[in-house]
């Protein structure tokens, strides 16, 4: 931390892919024609300096590259990034550096330029294992490449995660829990393993797919955990599992409430300074459109301070999420708020058996992260 402000992360945002996923509502564009890469590349750069002189002289302690599918730009564009972030911001030696990758766009040679670049993790979107699965959520890619990708991307980088859905459309248990073991199999350090659900503004949300029975979730989810955790990989987050060593720093950050920038098209961060004395939070959010983006001089579509009264809410919202909870001085110092805020609260909480907390941590229990709603609700003011 610096100067006893929370962890800050950079988020760059990469806005096109091949083809927009019925499921998705990320702010994607499908490709239409040439993606204009150095044009954005450009404005990443004009945007980092603006955040720079917003953030200060802090250190970037990680990084991710997402989208869309980032895996479309060039290495060289990568470089570029990089090169321009160590010029503005100091980089922790050994930073975490992912890169989302989708196993359609894999080519041996461009990933070894990535390396090359500095990405040292890259987290590849496979979702499933079973073509006929994989034709259902529009993926563009095989099977077979995605055995290809992750097989490959091991030789290459120093850390892969896996992502990998379930509860899609005619899946059985037997079939989620076939892919599931396959990714096991492949020895990741993470797995991002999570349930598909239909959201607003998508494909899936005009036209529902047909989705597993409640009771066919659970037991996906209840024979899925299990799976996991006798392979060695601990859940630390609701859908995040990794063996020891292997979660992502750059995703624990969000979740304790840390601090992040974030570049790109419709990208999102969260700043905390000290102004006159006080913390002050700020959420960002900048233009959403990639040409409305390139062409601004100035990038930022909105800027909302978190006010002390949200800060309860906004902090469970994420450090709920862990399993092991979050520690009570992380409340303290990231919100600038004192325990006697959130005393009530957490008393109704614990009375529900959806909380557990000690002198040092605030943890859910196995129904609070089964019923994460009703435990956030408890902080809503």
């Amino acid at each position: 931390m610096d100067h006893g402000l929370p962890a800050l992360s950079l988020y760059i945002h990469v806005p096109w892919c091949i083809r927009k996923c019925p499921y998705c509502d990320f702010n994607s564009h499908q490709v239409r024609d040439e993606i204009p890469e150095q044009a954005y590349v450009d404005q990443l750069i004009k945007d980092l300096q603006q955040e720079r002189e917003r953030a200060g002289d802090r250190i970037i302690e990680s990084i991710f590259i997402g989208g869309g599918t980032p895996s479309l730009f060039t290495p060289d564009s990568y470089e570029q990034i990089l090169k321009a972030v160590n010029h503005h911001f100091r980089v922790k030696p050994g930073a975490e550096i992912t890169l989302e990758a989708n196993p359609g766009t894999f080519e041996q040679v461009r990933f070894e330029g990535y390396r090359h670049a500095g990405i040292n993790r890259v987290s590849i979107g496979v979702q499933s294992f079973a073509d006929q699965q994989l034709k259902a959520l529009g993926r563009i890619h095989s099977s077979e490449e995605a055995d290809t990708a992750i097989q490959s991307a091991k030789t290459i980088f120093d850390r892969i995660n896996i992502d990998l859905m379930h509860g899609l459309p005619g899946q059985t248990p037997a079939q989620a829990i076939s892919d599931l073991k396959r990714a096991i199999d492949f020895n990741p350090d993470q797995i991002s393993w999570y349930q598909l659900t239909i959201e607003p503004n998508t494909e899936f949300a005009v036209r529902p797919p047909t989705l597993p029975v409640e009771e066919a979730l659970w037991q996906i989810q209840e024979e899925g955990s299990e799976l996991l955790e006798q392979a060695g990989f601990r859940q630390y987050e609701i859908s995040a599992f990794a063996r020891s060593g292997g979660a992502s720093q750059h995703n624990l950050n969000y979740w304790q409430f840390g601090d992040y920038l974030g570049i790109g098209a419709g990208a999102h961060g969260k700043l905390t300074r000290i102004i006159n004395g006080e913390l002050q939070i700020e959420r960002t959010h900048k233009l959403r459109q990639p040409k409305g983006y390139m062409n601004a001089l100035n990038t930022l579509a909105g800027l909302e301070p978190i006010l002390p009264a949200d800060r309860p809410f906004e902090f469970m919202l994420n450090a709920l999420r862990l399993t092991d909870g979050v520690s009570i001085e992380t409340f303290l110092s990231t919100t600038g708020l004192s325990l006697s805020s959130i005393e009530k609260p957490i008393q109704r909480a614990q009375q529900q058996g959806l909380l557990d907390k000690d002198d040092q941590r605030l943890k859910p229990t196995r129904e609070g992260r089964l019923f994460l709603n009703d435990l956030l609700t408890q902080f809503i003011d």
